[in-house]
């Protein structure tokens, strides 16, 4: 028995998978074979993971707009990271593994031992949903987690972020097409290959494209790794403006500290002469008075000139790479934003085409647009031979 496997990126939809709501094509007199493996309310979670470490960035935090009161909001309403992500894996499709059938309890005996080892495996990403579905079409398991790593230099030790989750775990992406997270993905495919050898199955390999979905649906799955590595791309970017932020904070604060100074030279009594004791020689009081307050003010003078030539020479770094630091985040938000839009389109098609194929059957539908792209290929063949 050959069969393929399908890992896709989940909507995060935890009611949905918990079925405190019902949609259309779940078949409610199967839902108690489902399994529910945990389901815990994520803000909980979140100050599990993160509340130490945002005791400790607090603290370190001289300006009250610096720190940060919830970090679950802060995280939902930022445009880098996501508060969790979903990924859905499923054994076949509904024509071979249909749920009401025997492959179809195979499949959940495969996925349910699957599942048993995830977290362990996973150390990094903190599993606070995760369920297998046996009241749909076809058996499949949905983990929903947190990502998070530690011991960061920037911003909370203990912080959100998928990519470095994954890297702590020894994925480290390469090219466009070979990021954490389809390393990752690719690893937890093999993973689930394993057993279900053990239980008489063969993966069945489809190259990059899965059967079962469509052409949209994967198209959609790709732009979204695509906006996860730019979103990733630009929280590098934002901790590293940050950083530099905090820099040119500290040097105002030198700036103001020289102001104090100046102060105290017009009126601290060691940097001011004294009136001569009364019958001291003018030898006497040079050597007793003068000399001591002209060497004081020239090792002060000294430690001014070299600390200020420093400062600024740091300041017009920091300036540069604050400014090329702004450039790159906003060039990469420009292209975040069109592939956001991208998706958004691609989402919208991809509706379209299953509502499609629910009225006239999904057959019809894939003839007719094979149709359209036979004859749109022979209008540019054509078009190219004259």
């Amino acid at each position: 028995m050959q069969r393929t496997i399908s890992a896709m990126v989940g909507k995060g939809s935890v009611n949905h998978n918990s079925r405190k709501f019902r949609a259309e094509n779940v078949d409610g007199t199967r839902t108690h074979l489902n399994i529910d493996y945990c389901n815990e309310n994520i803000k909980t979670v979140y100050h599990e993971l993160f509340d130490e470490a945002l005791e400790r960035y607090n603290a370190k935090q001289t300006r009250s707009d610096r720190k940060i009161k919830d970090y679950y909001e802060k995280i939902r309403s930022s445009k880098q990271e996501k508060p969790f992500h979903e990924i859905i894996l499923q054994v076949g499709g509904k024509g071979n593994m249909n749920a009401d059938t025997e492959n179809g309890e195979l499949a959940k005996q495969v996925l349910d031992e699957y599942y048993q080892g995830f977290q362990e495996r996973n150390p990094q990403l903190r599993v606070f949903s995760a369920h297998l579905h046996m009241d749909e079409a076809t058996p499949h398991l949905h983990i929903d987690f947190v990502p998070f790593t530690t011991g960061s230099k920037r911003g909370l030790d203990t912080r959100v972020s998928l990519k470095q989750a994954l890297a702590t775990q020894g994925f480290k992406g390469g090219s466009r097409g070979d990021t954490e997270w389809s390393q990752w993905v690719q690893s937890e495919k093999e993973q689930l290959a394993a057993v279900m050898e053990r239980y008489g199955i063969e993966r069945e390999h489809k190259g990059t494209y899965e059967k079962h979905l469509s052409v949209l649906d994967y198209k959609k799955q790709e732009r979204e790794k695509e906006v996860a590595v730019l979103g990733a791309k630009i929280e590098q970017k934002q901790v590293e403006l940050e950083s530099l932020s905090n820099r040119v904070l500290n040097y105002d604060k030198a700036k103001d500290e020289l102001s104090n100074l100046e102060f105290e030279l017009d009126t601290a009594p060691k940097y001011q002469l004294l009136e001569p004791e009364k019958f001291m020689s003018a030898k006497a009081y040079k050597v007793k008075m003068a000399e001591p307050v002209v060497r004081k003010l020239k090792e002060l003078v000294k430690t001014v000139l070299a600390r200020c030539f420093e400062g600024w020479d740091n300041y017009h770094r920091l300036n540069t790479a604050n400014a090329q630091l702004y450039r790159t985040n906003q060039r990469l938000e420009k292209v975040n934003e069109r592939l956001t839009e991208e998706n958004a389109r691609l989402k919208a098609e991809n509706k379209d085409y299953s509502l499609l194929c629910k009225v006239f059957g999904r057959k019809q539908i894939d003839d007719l647009l094979e149709q359209a792209r036979t004859i749109k290929g022979r209008k540019r063949d054509n078009s190219r031979s004259r």
